[in-house]
């Protein structure tokens, strides 16, 4: 049988993250049982790389080492090089860079680690340039000296002690459970998650923290919209707008295209890290459209808009599936796609209308990015510009807009950066909440979107004969268990687009994905819900997901899921299994609440009991559309059914019910109109024929 090792395996696989490095003269293998056997055969430590396709460190990396003939013979002689796509091994990403926070007290991409030939990591770190530079050493050097530490007996023995002493670290960090659960968290811990909050906030700019990189932080900016809708704290109020008028107004949106870049460097949003993150542009549409909600803000909508187009437009498979990223680069350089200077803009608009553009957008001379070039931030108002030019405030929106529809037809021509084609479950369930909601408050068209999205994940994605998910689509290669994420945010999606459209079908897919959370991911004994599912692969710890980061603690969304769902399903206790999580982790989340604000607000939802409004018609009445498009209802359930008994007891028996569950049950329609049914913390109203009653008790009971 031939060396697995003797050639880079890369080719193989479709991941455009790993098919980046299958020309590397590294002999670079895929995270499987060949390459894992290999290592233990060979008795040969293990180089894990991972990474991801946007991360321009990665590719910094790969031209500086992984490209040069002489690190690639080390490499290959000494280790098991292993590449990682950390968008379709979170678990892995999730271990290591564990690791690599206990053990340097920092982390990114790519993530550098030397494992046993069992995987577990005695040497670890991010980025290594070729040479020593500073504090950190060059990686040639760093490969001689592991190398020549496993060859000694005595060293490679100190090497395995330490191994083992991370990899408990790690299970300590990831895996294990408090020996005694802690009191489950109520609203105090919500206080105090805002009160953090407001205290790292930067008044003047936005975001949290004093200094760049600002990153968006949806759930915090959700927290305190929600917040504010339930007490009337302005302050809440004031330091979401500003961030979200930060971000709308600066260079980490994207002022011709629409859509939002990872992160800014700076700490006024002004230049971004230039990488477009599918999951970035669905956590912040349903933010916007929250604040658009409270203060009637039209900018909002139209940030939703023109985001949602985006995504539409360069995010979107053919068949309804969103593709998960745009690299920073195009071609060989970062940001150059979305950058400008005062020339370019002259060669394209007549001298007044690229005088009134720039000045609009910030573009100078000098620039505020590499080159002279300019990244497009809001720099004057549009009524400033009329005064300026003495024109009116109607001339200069029709003239902007001709010279960014010019700008863009332009731009379109350029090299563009490559998109990673990948469809991920999870990450797919949280752009379809996104235009869920949008289709609740802006456009019942907007639902279509996320009907079509969830249908591919079906047909692609989905067994039901095994309710089971895969975790990635590309090209028609499927590949890869699903993970919490998969399941929580997908399910969240499908029961969002159930809000939006009253249609069964997807409330039932709902239900079943929760059912596997229970069956696979739920840990009685532990009182836990783990990040991978019981019968998957077997690392070297388990881990689960409890704060939130890029994207929302599976966790924390998994456990408010089946506090929302818990009603939809009789004779099963949902609302048994959420609590029993949010007392395992009760000390956890009470000592850094803003740390955790999935698991936050889902604790509050825990102890308030939730609130619904139960619609029993044939379909909502458009009156009752538009009015609560127009309220912000932080936490509301909207439940549909049929108006008749005998509608229902048609949807139970699609679903295999024997009995209503408790949303539905005895909340029919009243004389054949359309009624809605409200409900808070225990309690309900009467039954209404009008919506704006039933939102009047709600509001008296909240």
């Amino acid at each position: 049988m031939s060396d697995p090792l003797a050639r880079n395996r890369l080719d193989d696989e479709a991941s455009p993250y790993l098919r980046q490095h299958e020309d590397n003269p590294v002999n670079w293998q895929p995270w499987d049982d060949t390459a894992l056997e290999a290592a233990k055969e060979q008795n040969k430590p293990i180089f894990l790389s991972i990474g991801y396709s946007a991360c321009h460190w990665c590719h910094v990396m790969e031209e500086e080492s992984f490209e040069d003939e002489a690190v690639a013979e080390r490499l290959n002689e000494h280790f098991v090089p292993i590449k990682v796509d950390r968008e379709e091994r979170p678990d892995l990403d999730s271990i290591y860079m564990t690791v690599c926070q206990l053990v340097t007290g920092r982390g990114g991409w790519p993530l550098s680690a030397w494992l046993t030939p069992e995987g577990k990591p005695f040497y670890i770190g991010t980025y290594f340039p070729p040479e020593p530079r500073g504090q950190m050493p060059g990686f040639s050097d760093l490969l001689e000296k592991i190398s020549s530490s496993w060859s000694d007996p005595d060293q490679r023995a100190e090497m395995k002690q330490r191994a083992e002493q991370w990899t408990d670290g790690a299970r300590d960090q990831l895996e294990s459970t408090p020996d005694e659960p802690g009191e489950s968290p109520g609203t105090e811990q919500l206080d105090d998650a805002v009160r953090a909050a407001l205290r790292s906030a930067d008044r003047e700019f936005g975001g949290f923290g004093s200094d760049g990189p600002k990153f968006p932080h949806p759930g915090r900016i959700d927290l305190l919209l929600r917040v504010y809708a339930r007490s009337g704290t302005t302050d809440a109020l004031d330091v979401a707008t500003t961030t979200l008028d930060g971000m709308a107004t600066g260079g980490v949106y994207d002022q011709l295209g629409g859509g939002f870049h990872r992160y800014a460097v700076d700490r006024e949003w002004t230049v971004p890290h230039f990488e477009k993150m599918l999951y970035d542009n669905a956590g912040l549409p349903p933010l916007y459209l929250a604040a658009h909600q409270l203060t009637g803000r039209d900018h909002y909508a139209d940030v939703v808009s023109e985001t949602l187009t985006f995504v539409d437009r360069e995010l979107t498979h053919p068949k309804g599936g969103f593709y998960s990223t745009l690299d920073a680069r195009s071609g060989d350089e970062e940001g150059t796609f979305y950058v400008w200077t005062p020339a370019e803009v002259g060669d394209l608009l007549d001298e007044e209308d690229a005088d009134l553009f720039c000045d609009r957008y910030g573009i100078t001379e000098e620039g505020n990015f590499e080159h002279g070039t300019t990244v497009l931030n809001v720099s004057a108002t549009v009524e400033d510009l009329a005064d300026e030019y003495e024109l009116p405030v109607d001339e200069v929106e029709r003239r902007l807009a001709d010279a960014e529809s010019a700008l863009f037809e332009a731009r379109e021509e350029r090299t563009r950066p490559p998109r990673d084609e990948k469809v991920l479950a999870g990450w797919n369930g949280l752009m379809i909440s996104a235009y869920a909601t949008a289709a609740q408050v802006l456009d019942a068209d907007y639902a279509d979107r996320a009907t079509a999205a969830l249908s591919f994940i079906e047909d692609e994605l989905w067994d039901a004969d095994s309710g089971r998910l895969t975790r990635r689509f590309i090209d028609g290669d499927t590949k890869g268990e699903g993970y919490l994420e998969d399941y929580a945010f997908l399910a969240r999606g499908a029961f969002d687009t159930y809000q939006a459209t009253g249609e069964l079908d997807h409330l039932q897919f709902a239900l079943e994905l929760a059912d596997t959370i229970v069956a696979e991911f739920w840990d009685p004994e532990e009182g836990t819900i783990y990040f991978t599912p019981q019968s998957g692969e077997q690392l070297v710890t388990r881990p689960q997901e409890l704060d939130d980061q890029s994207t929302p603690s599976s966790l924390g969304v998994a456990t408010d899921l089946l506090l929302v769902l818990d009603g939809f399903v009789p004779n099963v206790d949902y609302t048994e299994i959420a609590g029993r999580v949010l007392e395992t982790h009760g000390n956890r989340i009470s000592g850094n609440p803003l740390q955790h604000v999935s698991l936050t607000l889902a604790a509050d939802r825990y102890a308030h009991g939730g609130a619904e409004l139960t619609v029993a018609a044939d379909e909502l009445p458009i009156d009752w559309h538009e009015e609560l498009a127009d309220r912000f209802l932080p936490g509301v359930v909207l439940a549909h059914r049929p108006p008749t008994e005998a509608g229902l007891d048609a949807w139970l028996d699609r679903l295999g019910f024997d009995d209503a569950p408790p949303v539905w049950a005895g909340r029919e329609a009243v004389d054949g109109e359309p009624t809605v049914y409200a409900c808070q913390s225990f309690s309900c109203s009467p039954p209404e024929t009008d919506i704006e009653p039933a939102l009047e008790w709600l509001d008296s009971n909240r």
